[in-house]
């Protein structure tokens, strides 16, 4: 039996001994459940004073295993409970156990046994089928015993308490680890680092990061991210920093180490690349040893976060500069491939009309050399007759006149479309009177109109300034007239008229030739096309006035067409060319 003098004696607590509940801040939690009044007041009269680690007690009261329930269930932080077995049942005690353990999963707090009958709830038994860590009889629970068992247990508590915080942010640290890596960009990057930081000490705390790197603005400092009241500073710039915070981060680059102050955490980290990075944190409360070597293993991984970023990122330039000579280079062997083929096409088209040509000189220019080497001998007969027949010769040199002079306009017509087929065709645009041209060309064609008795009718108004190419346009029109005098009658009618319609120069030439089948209207603009008709005077013709004047015209933007009601019933050629009122002068 343990001395008399060791029992532990519940006597009335004096008002002058009761403790201030809330004297101390930080208080170990111990909850006292026990259907017995005076056991809760021996054991706050007995526990007055303790203290442990610089922190005292806070003893929370429940008289049976519900209210044991819901104390439980509204201070999950309790580290010990002093728990009675018999309450309201012989086993309330040992079901609250269970309840702690299993229900609530909390595993952390240290629950010590007292009981006053030890029959009913034997030692070895309740040791080994319940998750307790102390068994005490009332009787043999002295102050000294009391003292020693709650110091036993709470110690094991701090010290579980420690195995967990570490566990929780190694957690964290490794969860961290595989979120920050992925980070792209150095923003979110140090965006991350305070989350993880703030979740690492599981307390919401404001702060700041900042990087020095000579590649950055603002003398090489630059605040990549802020939270709490430090967010605004992401965006203001580190010369606006409070002169308090700016002087601790100056600080922090200037020791190179990681510090842990009264009211701010400074960390310190530099990187294998040579970049520093500052982070600051406003801390309410001491951090604990564990938590200081957390945050410190935590730390020391953030410089090959940081370096990864920086590293990333160059790829990054390093791809974008890339693609950009990949896609520089494909457009210069894309545009030399296009002039290749451009080439190839021009010389397909060179070997082409150079065969056609040949064709077009064989037949074209055979003829009208032909009727000149004949006429050339029926002179030489006519000259060697006695006496001469002047009216004779006269007439043969004529005949040889007529068809050096048609030779003469076959050979300028395939200089002209050799030059075209060529691409050298270019127009020169200037402001210039359409009326004038139309006239002009009207004069020039009117001999040979006269010669077959034919009448070229003019209807032009007084004036049509437009941007043209006036010798380009000339050619076209040209084309046109001569071609309704080749193929009109003797004796017809040719109108060659002119006329602003809207915002459009109309020439028409109208014939009351053969007209056109359906045959010659749909390869009327083609190179070397020959139509159905013929020319009324035996002229000759080459297949290409028609394609000339519409490759003039379309340099132009302009339209060129052909009308007519048939066969025998004349045609109308319609060339159409925009005029935009601000060209006029």
């Amino acid at each position: 039996m343990a001395d008399s003098e060791d029992l532990l004696t519940f006597l009335d607590e004096p008002e002058s001994l009761a403790p201030a509940r809330d004297r101390r801040a930080r208080c170990w939690k111990v909850a006292v459940i026990d259907d017995d009044d005076a056991v809760h007041e021996g054991t706050r009269f007995a526990l007055a004073d303790y203290e442990l680690a610089g922190m005292g007690l806070e003893i929370l009261s429940a008289h049976s295993a519900a209210e044991g329930r819901e104390l439980m269930r509204q201070h999950p932080d309790i580290a010990a409970v002093l728990l009675d077995v018999v309450m309201e049942s012989e086993t309330a005690g040992l079901e609250l156990v269970d309840f702690i353990r299993r229900d609530l999963g909390n595993e952390m707090i240290r629950i010590i046994l007292r009981t006053g009958q030890p029959g009913q709830a034997p030692e070895k038994r309740v040791i080994l089928d319940y998750d307790i860590n102390d068994y005490k009889a009332k009787t043999e629970l002295t102050a000294d015993k009391l003292f020693t068992s709650l110091t036993a247990a709470l110690r094991s508590y701090q010290q579980i308490q420690r195995m967990e915080e570490t566990r929780r942010g190694l957690e964290i640290i490794v969860d961290a680890a595989s979120t920050l890596f992925d980070f792209k960009s150095m923003q979110r990057l140090a965006e991350g680092v305070l989350t993880q930081i703030g979740s690492l000490l599981n307390v919401d705390c404001a702060g700041i990061l900042v990087l020095r790197d000579s590649g950055a603005t603002e003398g090489g400092v630059s605040v990549l991210a802020g939270s709490g009241c430090y967010e605004q500073y992401v965006r203001q710039g580190v010369t606006s920093l409070d002169p308090e915070v700016r002087g601790l981060v100056e600080h922090a680059f200037t020791c190179g180490r990681t510090e842990y102050l009264p009211r701010h955490f400074l960390i310190y980290i530099r990187t294998a690349s040579g970049r520093e990075v500052v982070v600051l944190l406003d801390t309410s409360q001491e951090l604990s040893a564990t938590n200081r070597a957390l945050v410190e293993v935590f730390c020391s991984r953030l410089s090959i976060a940081f370096d990864n970023v920086l590293l990333y990122q160059q790829l990054q330039d390093a791809n974008a500069l890339l693609d950009d000579r990949v896609k520089q280079r494909t457009r210069e062997l894309t545009s030399a491939n296009q002039r290749l083929e451009a080439q190839w096409a021009r010389l397909r088209r060179a070997n082409a009309f150079q065969s056609e040509l040949l064709g077009t000189v064989a037949h074209d220019l055979k003829n009208p050399l032909s009727v000149i080497l004949g006429r050339t001998e029926i002179l030489s007969d006519v000259a060697g007759r006695e006496p001469l027949q002047k009216a004779a010769v006269e007439t043969q040199v004529e005949h040889i006149r007529k068809s050096a002079r048609y030779l003469t306009t076959l050979v300028d017509r395939l200089i002209t479309d050799a030059m075209t087929d060529a691409l050298d065709i270019s127009i020169r645009l200037e402001t210039h009177d359409l009326a004038d041209i139309i006239r002009r060309v009207a004069e020039a064609n009117r001999p040979l109109a006269e010669r077959k008795g034919q009448i070229i009718d003019i209807d032009v108004e007084a004036a049509l300034p437009a941007r043209i190419d006036p010798d380009r346009l000339e050619e076209a029109v040209d084309n046109l007239v001569s071609n309704a005098v080749k193929y009109s009658p003797m004796g017809e009618r040719i109108l060659v008229s002119a006329h602003l319609e809207g915002d459009e120069a109309v020439i028409r030439v109208r014939d009351n030739g053969p007209g056109l089948s359906s045959e010659d209207v749909g390869r009327l603009f083609g190179r070397f096309q020959r139509l159905s008709a013929k020319p009324t005077a035996g002229e000759g013709s080459t297949g290409l006035g028609l394609w000339i004047a519409k490759r003039i015209v379309d340099l132009h933007d302009g339209r060129i067409e052909a009308l007519s009601d048939g066969p025998a019933r004349g045609s109308t050629f319609q060339l159409s060319l925009p005029i935009r009122r601000g060209d006029a002068t």
